[in-house]
């Protein structure tokens, strides 16, 4: 019978280590989960940020073409050709 009782009690360790393992890997599953919530944020943040910095390269570009460099000339005639068809456009909608 000691036998038995024996083996009930290092069945009830053993579940009871098991327990605890799994509370730990859910507590450790809870904060990956918070980890990449903040990861997935800042990615969004970063992501905003890369969009309005290229927005603003390409007005410096326009920019800088318009006050003389030739690197950018033609880019920036494209765009003015483009903002004239617009209103021209935007012109022809007020007319009709």
């Amino acid at each position: 019978m000691s036998v038995i009782v024996e083996i009930i009690d290092t069945l009830e360790n053993k579940v009871e280590k098991l327990i605890l393992k799994i509370k730990r890997l859910d507590q450790n599953t809870q904060e990956l989960k918070i980890e990449l919530t903040k990861s997935a944020h800042i990615i969004q943040t970063q992501s905003n940020e890369i969009e309005a910095l290229k927005s603003q390269y390409e007005t410096l570009k326009i920019a800088n073409s318009l006050l003389g460099s030739d690197d950018n000339k033609r880019d920036t005639k494209l765009k003015i050709n483009s903002l004239i068809r617009e209103i021209d456009y935007c012109i022809a909608q007020l007319s009709d």
